[in-house]
């Protein structure tokens, strides 16, 4: 598996060694945890999209509910 070097700063690091200690895994499972978090949601361009077309058809959806 590929893998990429981060650079934290002094605060950042033991921000997220306390965090590491407090949920009982190792740091880089918790790094990766929430990068798969930013990758898996919708990027903001599509969620203005969709919740444009949602109002705009707001009372459609409601007549078909």
């Amino acid at each position: 598996m590929p893998s990429i070097t981060v650079s934290l700063s002094e605060e950042q690091l033991k921000r997220l060694q306390t965090i590491s200690l407090r949920l009982k895994l190792p740091p880089e499972e918790i790094a990766r945890v929430g990068i798969e978090e930013l990758l898996a949601s919708p990027d903001n361009e599509f969620q203005q999209a969709m919740d444009y077309v949602l109002k705009k058809n707001a009372e459609l959806y409601r007549r078909l509910a």
